[in-house]
Formats: structure tokens, C-alpha cells, sequence
């Protein structure tokens, strides 16, 4: 079974969506993974990170000429497609106004030992994804990239229609944005399955079935289903 990755061949599907930059908002493990399949698939990329464009230098260097580094909310401009790849404890920090309008994809999970205790998720009055879209209300936020190391974004990737392809799960409100976001991941090199609304997306938080593990489709449906909503962790 061939896997697929930028060093390996990714496929370079015809987007069909009118989308040639994706901005990103952070530049650890999953954005620069993120960044790296989407040079790969064609798409310039405007990457960004709380220290500094020049502290991405080595990273832009190796993405190449399709790459630059830009502040946060430069990224957020440029982007069609916008991925917000930060610590939670951070999300106040995402530019608002820059994002009005555009599909922003969440990869962000609420880790208290990391992001400090927030009282809304420690009483599950609210999903980190529905914390993120309260602070852009204007914006169409995608939970995506949660559940996945980092390193098996560019080694998990296979070609569509490949048998037991991985499977991601997004969630989100608005059904076009989730449109987007489906064929992205499905050019990227992964299928995806619907958990439903932001309101929904507990059901692949840390600590559920399907958080970590490769799982097809059907596996990915099933462990959505068997999901018991679980307390934040300690």
C-alpha cells in the first residue's frame, strides 16, 4: 500500500475551490506539517508564529519559494483558508477582523496542564472549538488536525479510493466551510468523517476512542458513536 507524502509524491489534485494561499497562525509540530502538505499540493503558504517572522526563516527556507513568513494577523489576511495551530491559552491572541468571512480550521485541544484552567471547559458548558468561534464571530470555524500526530500528516497520506485509508474528523456550522475543508483533507491524502457541529466536537477531544489511533472511516465513525464525553485532563 503506497503512503503518500510531500517527500513521497503527493498527488497534486485540480482544487476546485477558487483557494491559492492558506495562512497559518502558528508554526509548531501540526503547522508546519500542515504547511508542508500544502507546498506540496501547490498552494502558497504565509506562516506565522508568536516570536517572529525572521525566527521561521529556517523553516520558510526549506518550504521554499511558495512559503514566506508574516505576522499572525498577515497570515490572516493572506489566507483564504486560514489554520489556527496555537496553544488554547492563547486564542485571544488570533486577529479578528482579518478573518471576517473565511473558513478557519481549528486544530487546537484543551490541555489544563498547559493552558491553564478554563472555567467554560471544566464545566463542559462549551467546546475549545465553540471558544474559538465566540471569539470570531464573524468567521466560519472547522475543528480539523486534532486528533493526529503531527509526524503521520505527511506519512499517513494515501491516494484516494486506497483501502483502509486514514480518516480525520471535522466538525463545525457552517455545511459550506466544512465543504472546503473535506476536500482539502481528501487532497491532502485522507478521508474525512462529519462529527456534526462545534457543539459536537467533544466527541474527539483528548481522552475519546478516537483521538491518537489511525482508524478508516467506519473504525472513525464507530469510535465517534462509543464516545463518552470525558473531563478535561488534570
Amino acid at each position: 500500500m503506497a503512503v503518500l507524502g510531500p517527500l513521497a509524491g503527493t498527488p497534486r489534485v485540480p482544487y476546485e475551490q477558487a483557494m491559492t494561499t492558506i495562512g497559518l497562525i502558528g508554526a509548531g509540530r501540526i503547522g508546519s506539517q500542515v504547511a508542508r502538505l500544502s507546498i506540496a499540493n501547490g498552494y502558497d503558504v504565509v506562516i506565522s508564529n508568536s516570536r517572529g517572522p525572521e525566527t521561521l526563516a529556517a523553516l520558510v527556507a526549506e518550504l521554499g519559494p511558495k512559503a514566506r513568513a508574516a505576522t499572525a494577523a498577515e497570515a490572516a489576511k493572506a489566507g483564504d483558508l486560514v489554520v489556527v495551530t496555537i496553544p488554547l491559552k492563547a486564542y485571544r491572541t488570533v486577529p479578528v477582523e482579518p478573518l471576517v468571512g473565511k473558513t478557519v480550521l481549528d486544530t487546537n485541544n484543551y490541555y489544563p496542564q498547559r493552558d491553564g484552567h478554563i472555567p467554560e471547559l471544566d464545566r463542559e458548558e462549551i467546546t475549545s472549538s465553540e471558544l474559538l468561534q465566540k471569539h470570531l464571530p464573524k468567521s466560519k470555524v472547522v475543528k480539523a488536525f486534532n486528533h493526529i500526530q503531527a509526524a503521520h500528516l505527511t506519512t499517513h497520506a494515501q491516494l484516494k479510493g486506497t483501502e483502509n485509508r486514514r480518516a480525520l474528523v471535522i466538525a463545525g456550522d457552517d455545511r459550506d466551510a466544512k465543504g472546503v475543508v473535506t476536500k482539502l483533507l481528501d487532497q491532502f491524502g485522507f478521508d474525512t468523517v462529519d462529527a456534526g457541529s462545534l457543539k459536537d466536537s467533544w466527541r474527539i477531544q483528548p481522552n475519546t476512542p478516537g483521538y491518537g489511533p489511525r482508524r478508516n472511516a467506519q473504525e472513525l465513525r464507530q469510535d465517534l458513536e462509543s464516545a463518552k464525553r470525558p473531563s478535561p485532563q488534570s
